[in-house]
């Protein structure tokens, strides 16, 4: 970790309270990510993943709520913002790329329009000068006729299309960290790879860090530099992208690794995890993986493990380790 993170999230706790009880979505979540970096954020949907991410950018929606915990950017509380606050910071200095950028992008305005619009804003720059900027930027990832594409609208894109103007719309200010949630999902290979390109690129210019939130292992062992495996709101693994893929501690990484192709694992038989996971609102009491986990001992139904440390930089949250 660097001495000046840019990013600290602390004991984060964000619930969700419903009428069927609370889902913890979100439970005692800490991590870093320092300014330039790469870091995966991964684990299967419902893990928390998108909520981590929800709230670090401030947009939890009722009946969701940060319920405890600190987020730190370049050590300014997040946390502590009013609306009005996030209104100086959300583009700028941290912006997001969503899963789903067709419903997202705003279906009455031309892409252009909205790309123009956060010139306008956050740099007080004219319309008929912010509009060949965002020209500019469509051609910049990629866009196919950037200047016919710039008058359409959202329902005349493909996915690919839409994913590559929700980029445009996150990269437009040059923000410090960039929180990509599965940007690359339901896009096709030769897409997909252009894509991870471009955030590439992105990094090595303007050296923006990147949250990557992800179930693709694949793209993780390509693009990350740490990693942080999270499994029923809790991280139940953090570590290098290097010791993560050859040295998996925690059973739910392990079983991670054995469900993907042996392009990247280099094993010949995939291994399914059985089971799924468990309803957020009715939760195991002990560890939350203990229902699926071929390891699981007596100890696992009832205490949640802590995160520890086992070697430099490589912690996992599982009895295997706490009982030896």
């Amino acid at each position: 970790m660097g001495d000046n993170p840019l990013l600290e999230v602390r004991n984060l706790k964000t619930h969700f309270f419903t009428e069927e009880g609370v889902a913890r979505a979100v439970d005692e979540v800490s991590f870093t990510i320092n300014a330039g970096e790469v870091f995966g954020l991964v684990g299967e949907s419902g893990c928390g993943k998108t909520v981590t991410a929800h709230s670090i950018m401030g947009i939890i929606q009722p009946p969701g709520r940060k319920v405890a915990g600190e987020i730190l950017f370049r050590g300014i509380a997040l946390h502590e913002f009013s609306e009005s606050q996030w209104s100086h910071y959300r583009g700028e200095k941290l912006s997001m790329i969503f899963q789903d950028p067709q419903v997202r992008l705003n279906p009455v305005f031309k892409i252009g329009s909205q790309i123009a619009e956060l010139f306008e804003i956050h740099r007080s720059i004219k319309r008929d000068e912010a509009w060949p900027l965002a020209v500019e930027l469509l051609e910049r990832v990629g866009l196919p006729d950037p200047e016919v594409r710039a008058h359409a609208y959202a329902h005349e894109l493909s996915g690919g299309q839409a994913q590559r103007v929700m980029i445009a719309l996150a990269i437009a200010l040059d923000p410090d960290l960039l929180i990509a949630d599965e940007p690359t999902t339901a896009l096709d290979v030769t897409i997909q790879a252009q894509v991870l390109e471009l955030m590439n690129n992105l990094r090595a210019q303007f050296h923006t860090a990147i949250q990557f939130i992800t179930h693709d292992l694949g793209v993780i062992a390509g693009m990350a530099d740490d990693v942080v495996v999270m499994y029923l709101g809790k991280i139940v693994e953090s570590a290098s992208v290097g010791d993560i893929f050859h040295e998996p501690k925690h059973p739910y990484t392990q079983g991670l690794m054995n469900s993907i192709p042996s392009l990247v694992t280099r094993r010949e038989r995939l291994e399914p995890i059985k089971g799924v996971v468990p309803d957020p609102f009715d939760a195991p009491e002990g560890c939350g993986f203990e229902p699926r986990c071929p390891h699981a001992m007596e100890i696992c139904k009832t205490k949640v493990p802590d995160l520890a440390e086992l070697s430099p930089g490589h912690r996992a949250a599982c009895w295997l380790y706490e009982t030896r």
